[in-house]
Formats: C-alpha cells, structure tokens, sequence
C-alpha cells in the first residue's frame, strides 16, 4: 500500500488507515516518504538510516510489537490522525529529513 501525495485527494484518514493496516507488526516499520511524494512503510532490515536514498523524510523506526502498525493501530483514530497531520504538514516541505515530533 502506498499514498501518492502529489495528489491531495489521496491523503485521506481512510488511506492513512489502510496504510498502517497493511504494515505487519511482527518486525520494526517506519513511514517513508519520497522526493516523489510517495508515502509507504518500509519494514524488517529496511528501517531506521538504512536506503534512505531518494527519501524526503521519514518519521521514526516503530519497534516490532510496539502497536503502531498493524489492524490495531489502523482501528485507533486518535493515531491515524496523528500520521495523517505528521504527512499533511511535512509535504511537500518537511521540517526536517526525520521527523520524530509528530
């Protein structure tokens, strides 16, 4: 699953919950977003500072286990929210290339 924020249309709660929802919380994720403008989440080796090529910014690694990912995650409102303004205010013009104050 992934979020095309080139198109405002795309950048829905609803997409946001789907997002998370398709993560697996059985290994560590993080939110990426593309110079593209491309949101997805990377998992498993691919987290943290690793292939960060290409990227815009990311938000924080979330631990495997932690809940921040997964159905549960995608049935908290208050969190979807949260990722959905953390993608909102950082594109196209993020604050920073990491962005863990979300």
């Amino acid at each position: 699953m992934q979020i095309d924020l080139n198109n405002p249309e795309n950048l829905t709660l609803a997409n946001v919950r789907q997002l998370l929802a398709s993560a697996n919380d059985d290994e560590h994720a993080q939110l990426r977003v593309t110079q593209a403008g491309i949101a997805y989440i990377s998992s498993g080796k691919v987290v943290g500072g690793v292939d960060i090529d290409g990227l815009l910014f990311r938000l924080e690694t979330w631990a495997k286990g932690s809940g921040y990912v997964g159905n549960v995650a995608a049935s908290d409102e208050v969190w979807v929210t949260q990722i959905f303004n953390a993608l909102k205010e950082n594109w196209p013009k993020p604050a920073s290339d990491y962005i863990d104050i979300y």
